[in-house]
């Protein structure tokens, strides 16, 4: 299996995961031969791109941290949140539904707590809001998890992460969804946000007390220049201080109405690039080791000319993957793996990026 960017599908390609719509609806199944209608479709959902089995990477096998089931189920089950709470409603009734998702979560990345997140996420544009908190929730857990934290502070991390955005619903959406820069008045208003969120939550929903610090916290910098309180260091909350790394790198890896999504590695970077400004340094550090910014299955350049697909990543060296060369500069060639961790004679080549066109 490997990942392909929607602007080069070709009919034929056999499709390597499932895709799902704008309500979490069946899209197209795993094997299902692409047409140019179903590429159409891909595009117009806002796909970044899907997985493909081919012959060249039919044996690479990309594992998820949760499984889909349980993502798709508790991606629903936000949608009916955000849905009650833009009406204004108590979504209590649902309390129980969303403490077992979580709970469910916290589960699965325990039992998988020796993967690395090692798969481009496939987001529809459409269900950005609702994928995106249980992203993070599930981005935030595996930080805790790596930093040794009980079963039930893990829980709590996650249902403050998975519920940090909820006052973007007091946002007017065209503020939110604008495709161009803010302006000073409406950035006021989106950093009302995190305020809102707490204040509606602590009425609606009642979460215990430590979940809250995500809700206020997660646009917090470690400099003290970020919103609401201008918090710095120690004195953002740790669940705050892991939350903004997960909230920023998964909005960084998705489509938005004002830029094109970045690949993981290009997040990766701007998310070292701000160690000690907007994120507490130590965090990162555990965070680079669980989230591989060349996924399994993306295609990467060389420094050599070689092009190849990811077979494997390595906590230790996660800038050193194990490739699969299938092209020497512009020629395809018989396809035979390098491990640029381990293997001597490749220590003096790097990866470039990855390969999007």
């Amino acid at each position: 299996m490997r990942f392909v960017p929607s602007n080069c599908l070709r009919e034929g390609m056999s499709l390597g995961k499932t895709l799902y719509g704008r309500n979490n609806e069946l899209v197209l199944s795993r094997g299902v031969e692409l047409t140019s209608f179903f590429i159409e479709g891909i595009i117009r959902l806002g796909y970044s791109g899907v997985y493909i089995d081919d012959d060249i990477s039919k044996d690479i096998e990309i594992i998820n941290v949760i499984s889909e089931n349980v993502r798709q189920e508790t991606i629903n089950g936000m949608k009916k949140v955000f849905m009650k709470a833009e009406r204004g409603q108590d979504f209590s009734d649902l309390k129980k539904d969303i403490s077992f998702q979580m709970n469910s979560i916290v589960d699965e990345l325990l039992k998988n707590r020796n993967l690395m997140v090692n798969m481009i996420d496939l987001k529809c544009f459409d269900n950005y809001t609702y994928a995106h908190s249980v992203n993070v929730a599930v981005l935030s857990v595996i930080i805790g998890i790596s930093m040794g934290l009980k079963k039930e502070l893990l829980f709590r991390l996650g249902l403050g992460a998975i519920m940090h955005d909820i006052g973007k619903v007091f946002v007017d959406k065209n503020i939110i969804n604008k495709p161009g820069k803010l302006t000073n008045d409406e950035y006021k208003l989106v950093k009302t946000h995190p305020m809102a969120g707490y204040r509606y939550i602590r009425e609606k929903f009642m979460l215990p007390s430590t979940s809250y610090d995500v809700i206020i916290d997660h646009h917090e910098k470690y400099d003290g220049t970020g919103y609401p309180h201008s918090k710095s260091g120690d004195r953002i909350s740790l669940f705050g201080r892991i939350a903004a790394i997960a909230d920023v790198y998964d909005a960084l890896t998705s489509k938005r109405p004002y830029r094109a999504a970045l690949n993981p590695s290009e997040s990766i970077e701007h998310i070292m690039g701000n160690c000690g400004v907007s994120f507490d340094t130590e965090i990162v550090q555990i965070f680079i080791r669980k989230v591989a910014p060349y996924p399994v299955g993306t295609t990467v350049r060389l420094s050599n000319g070689l092009t190849g697909l990811v077979t494997e990543n390595y906590e230790t060296h996660c800038l050193r993957p194990r490739i699969r060369v299938i092209k020497d500069d512009e020629s395809a060639v018989t396809p035979y793996e390098i491990d640029l961790k381990d293997d001597f004679s490749y220590l003096n080549v790097t990866i470039e990026g990855i390969i999007n066109e």
